[in-house]
């Protein structure tokens, strides 16, 4: 019977999951927050629905009662962050705040079903992070000095890069991560945030040639830096995140397609010098015939993929901790298999949502320095996606890096949440600039009405 419940459910879970993703596009679609209430409010019962009966699955197909106790305690975070967002900052973007809640949620469903013991430890983790985050949307708004403090941005994140490098303990080949009294992290996720604002800081001041050597170059350190320690993943976002701000700040093609050039001559350098890379690229290139060696973990991603058919084998009906680290590097095949490609292809649009989100924000933002943060920011997201599920469809070769807020690692879900919650302070700050300009244009009017009254009595 519980099977039954469990099989049936997983269809009812596709169906709340594809009505909240069309709802993310009639958000994006219309300019007028306001008018969105009831689409809001019924994306938050989707949200809640698939919720329960991922955890209703796993409660029937387990019969541990303590899975209902970490479920209460799940709703409550999701919900308390909802309400408390729309209470202190009535001018946040909901659609972010609901994507993101969302995308936790099937972060709690699918890595409970991997691992009750990292899904507790994650939950923790998130909890503390939404916590940090509730505070800096205030802190975006208020201290306008942020903008000043370019070079310490730029300096800071590349001492936290050379310690990893030289300190760093080594994971599969590269050096990602430091610990301190016994508490491990991984400084590249918080120096993207760091690199964007030094970037972001760079282009506000100048866009001349010179300034653009002297950021070029300053970009060059971050990214040789996690060359030297292995970590390619974060190089390649540094560096498309670096490309895409300076050709949107510049408007000028020949910097993007030099970058272009010199990424490709970078890649082909890289291929010779690094044997994992080597090894990536086999395993990309021809899985099937190094199937037992370097192409397991992409074959084992692509048949979980395929056994899972439009609407998944259901919870626990599926194998995929089969994947070597499927938490982490394959955390989309393992939905794939369970929920189903069609969830998984939703899943896929609600980030592009959030990545359109963020842009129109970005585009809309007066300040140079406020746009380009957004902008950077909205790179860097939306890279880590392409690259983390482009890697597990054998769409490119593995880069080794997670997927935002879904997938397992503390360091990773702490700093997509930062960048989340600087982006709803952006917004506020848009909201401000708004209120500005209208100000300044009810102040002209006036100007010139007793003009106009005063010709008109001539």
């Amino acid at each position: 019977m519980a099977h039954v419940i469990s099989d049936l459910s997983k269809y009812v879970i596709v169906f709340f999951m594809a009505l909240y993703t069309i709802l993310c596009f009639f958000c994006v679609r219309d300019k007028e927050e306001d008018d969105h209430g009831w689409i809001y409010a019924l994306q938050i019962i989707c949200m809640f629905m698939v919720h329960f009966l991922g955890f209703a699955a796993i409660c029937l197909e387990t019969g541990d009662i303590s899975y209902i106790i970490f479920y209460g305690f799940q709703q409550i975070l999701l919900f308390a962050t909802i309400a408390l967002y729309r209470v202190i900052y009535p001018a946040v973007n909901k659609l972010i705040i609901n994507n993101m809640c969302m995308l936790l949620t099937i972060s709690f469903m699918i890595l409970t079903r991997i691992s009750y013991e990292k899904s507790i430890k994650q939950f923790l983790i998130v909890t503390a992070s939404l916590i940090v985050g509730l505070f800096i949307p205030y802190f975006i708004k208020r201290l306008r000095f942020l903008k000043h403090l370019t070079w310490i941005y730029g300096m800071v994140g590349a001492f936290l890069l050379i310690v990893v490098a030289v300190l760093g303990a080594v994971t599969h080949g590269a050096k990602l991560s430091y610990s301190i009294a016994g508490i491990s992290f991984q400084p590249s996720e918080f120096v993207k945030i760091l690199f964007v604002f030094f970037i972001a800081g760079m282009l506000k001041e100048s866009k001349s040639f010179g300034q653009v050597v002297i950021t070029t170059v300053a970009a060059a350190v971050h990214i040789l830096i996690l060359v030297f320690s292995k970590d390619l993943g974060s190089a390649l976002i540094f560096f498309v995140t670096y490309l895409v701000m300076l050709y949107i700040a510049t408007r000028k093609i020949y910097y993007l397609l030099a970058g272009g050039l010199a990424g490709a001559i970078a890649a082909y350098v890289a291929y010779y010098l690094f044997s994992h890379i080597q090894i990536r690229i086999i395993a990309w290139q021809d899985p099937w015939n190094h199937i037992n060696d370097e192409g397991y973990q992409i074959t084992q991603s692509l048949f979980a993929i395929g056994t899972g058919g439009w609407y998944g084998m259901g919870i626990y009906q599926g194998n995929p901790t089969a994947i070597p680290y499927v938490e982490q590097d394959f955390i989309f095949s393992a939905i794939a298999e369970e929920l189903g490609v069609i969830f998984a292809i939703c899943m896929i649009l609600v980030c592009v949502s959030c990545f359109i989100s963020i842009m129109t924000i970005a585009m809309r933002l007066k300040e140079e320095f406020y746009r380009y943060i957004a902008i950077g920011i909205g790179m860097i997201y939306m890279t880590q996606v392409f690259l983390t599920i482009g890697g597990g469809t054998r769409f490119i070769p593995l880069t080794g890096v997670t997927l935002p807020l879904i997938s397992y690692g503390g360091s990773s879900v702490l700093a997509t949440i930062i960048m989340f919650c600087i982006v709803q302070g952006l917004y506020c700050v848009r909201e401000q600039e708004g209120i500005r300009h209208a100000k300044k244009a009810k102040r002209r009017k006036k100007a010139v009405r007793p003009v106009r009254e005063t010709e008109d009595e001539e």
